[in-house]
């Protein structure tokens, strides 16, 4: 998985300070940074393992200097970046040293509200928990709840398509997005999709929400909003062994019974948000669950006694319910602070993100502790477990020669066991620089063409985001002839910390 960077085009750098100029006719003031001080906050995201400076961030506060600086880019040649609040943990935001950073985070109001339609239009730089904090004195909320939703952007939910402890009954961001506002490459602006669900023609806004920034810019975004439910009780449910613990999961789903979230973590995860945020977790247990279920509040005691009895039977050692809405959220406040966490067991972590058949959790943890003795590395592990997504941290020491190396190799283990179990290389971190090397393991070179077509009829000159996703570049005017061009790579070896 490590990652290699040629030199920068040497015909842009020498064009650096005419771009800069453009770029200040466009966003005036300090919507502009070329300073490399100001560039510095800007150089990696949240996959801190890389890093490269921009050759220059723009600003923008509209989106007709967004249409601007795209359109001004696409005519000149200059690559772009599209960055939100750099919560990306995938390397999507990495920047190029020759390519223009175009932060979204000026964009950050909400617009309009429709309660009557259970709407809201929302610019992309507007956090995620915001918006509910602007709905819930009326009893609505927004459903994704990605960990990062203090601080992570709608638009860079929009890029990596996000999900969060709720996805399991209430959907990723592709099922909360009802439209989106579009700027080109070639600095059009166009909309999909709108306030109605099922909008007429080619399902394109599919195709953009987790398209990580290579197809478009996002500069507004229409949500669903949703009732918030009349009763939500959350169960902590400690197991003996992480297998049973997952096998529980398992026999919920297959009985029928979709809890609104159901999350898992082991003991090193456990003991790690204890003590991060002291919310009575059990420390005497191998897995902890915590399953969510809302509704009617005759529903919610039901499916309790439902989840229970399976839990029991899956070999829980204690089960204890919340009271109230306070007591609930205490629940969920270790497990939304397990990646934080993780900082004080280890100096340095890779968070993974792949996805597995949830009947395979079982047989994947007890896979994933042969590849830690194998690797020497210790491994924390986080799931969203009703859908099978998997967010193991691997600890390792960038201090240590050798052991980012380590910890890159362990990574690439996990995310090809989830393929070769019947899951995916991804379930909501995007596959950014990070899993971009590791999609031959997936997908086939027709496969990746084909994919490459769509990025292609947005953005035939490969301006936006370039390095991304794709592991081999290939020409547009050959993806006809199913030639693939290798040429060199954005990304062949970065710098690291």
């Amino acid at each position: 998985m490590s990652l290699t960077m040629p030199e920068p085009d040497a015909r842009t750098l020498a064009r650096r300070d005419e771009i800069v100029a453009a770029m200040r006719a466009i966003v005036s003031g300090e919507g502009v940074i070329d300073d490399v001080d100001g560039l510095r906050p800007y150089e990696t995201d949240a996959l801190t393992a890389y890093h490269q400076l921009p050759m220059v961030v723009v600003l923008p506060e509209t989106t007709a200097q967004v249409a601007a600086v795209l359109a001004w880019c696409h005519a000149n040649k200059v690559k772009v970046v599209p960055r939100g609040a750099g919560t990306s943990l995938s390397g999507g935001a990495l920047p190029l040293a020759d390519g223009v950073l175009l932060g979204m985070a000026r964009f950050n109001r909400i617009l309009a509200i429709d309660y009557a339609d259970r709407i809201a239009v929302v610019q992309p730089g507007v956090t995620n928990l915001a918006i509910t904090r602007a709905v819930e004195d009326e009893g609505f909320y927004y459903a994704p709840d990605p960990s990062s939703q203090i601080a992570c952007t709608i638009g860079g939910n929009v890029a990596e398509n996000s999900g969060g402890v709720h996805c399991l009954k209430y959907g990723l961001t592709t099922n909360n997005v009802l439209g989106v506002e579009l700027v080109t490459i070639e600095g059009e602006v166009i909309r999909l999709g709108g306030r109605g669900l099922e909008p007429a023609g080619l399902d394109l806004l599919g195709v953009v929400v987790g398209s990580e920034g290579l197809l478009g810019v996002v500069t507004e975004v229409t949500v669903r909003l949703l009732p918030r439910p009349e009763t939500a009780r959350a169960l902590l449910i400690g197991f003996s062994s992480v297998e049973g613990a997952g096998q529980c999961v398992a026999d919920v789903i297959a009985a029928g019974i979709i809890p609104a979230g159901m999350e898992m973590m082991d003991r090193p995860a456990v003991h790690a948000a204890e003590a991060f945020v002291q919310v009575g977790y059990p420390l005497d247990v191998e897995a902890l669950l915590i399953v969510e279920l809302d509704g009617p509040a005759a529903e919610c005691s039901h499916l309790r006694g439902e989840v229970e009895g399976i839990a029991r039977a899956n070999g829980a050692v204690s089960v204890r319910s919340s009271t109230d809405d306070a007591e609930r959220a205490a629940f969920w406040a270790g497990r939304k602070a397990a990646f934080p966490a993780a900082g004080r067991v280890a100096p340095d972590y890779l968070c993974m993100d792949g996805t597995i058949p949830r009947r395979r959790l079982p047989d994947v943890l007890a896979r994933m502790r042969e590849l830690s003795d194998h690797h020497g590395l210790g491994v924390i592990n986080v799931f969203h477990a009703g859908d099978g997504n998997l967010h193991p941290l691997i600890l390792y020491d960038a201090n240590q020669p050798g052991q980012l190396d380590a910890a890159e190799a362990f990574g690439a283990d996990i995310l090809k066991l989830c393929v070769e179990v019947g899951g995916v290389l991804t379930g909501e971190h995007g596959v950014g620089v990070e899993k971009r090397d590791l999609m031959p393991v997936m997908f086939s070179k027709a496969d990746l063409a084909q994919q490459q077509r769509v990025k292609c009829a947005f953005d035939p000159e490969l301006l936006l985001n370039p390095g991304k996703m794709f592991p081999e570049l290939h020409r547009c005017a050959e993806l006809g002839r199913m030639h693939v061009h290798k040429g060199q790579l954005p990304f062949p070896d970065l710098p690291r910390f």
